[in-house]
């Protein structure tokens, strides 16, 4: 299993995390939220990138 895929599953482990024990996605949201899921975001892209130049060298 390549390192891009692990980190993929992690993003989806940690969105369903969100969803179901932190009510990311629940009627009443808040700055809060918007930015941990936005931060989430930005730790899988910070994961892919670093995956990918792994893979190359």
């Amino acid at each position: 299993m390549s390192k891009t895929s692990i980190v993929i599953i992690i993003y989806i482990i940690g969105l369903i995390f969100g969803a179901l024990v932190l009510n990311i996605w629940s009627a009443d949201t808040s700055v809060y939220k918007g930015l941990l899921g936005l931060g989430w975001t930005a730790l899988l892209l910070i994961g892919l990138f670093f995956a990918e130049k792994h893979e190359r060298n």
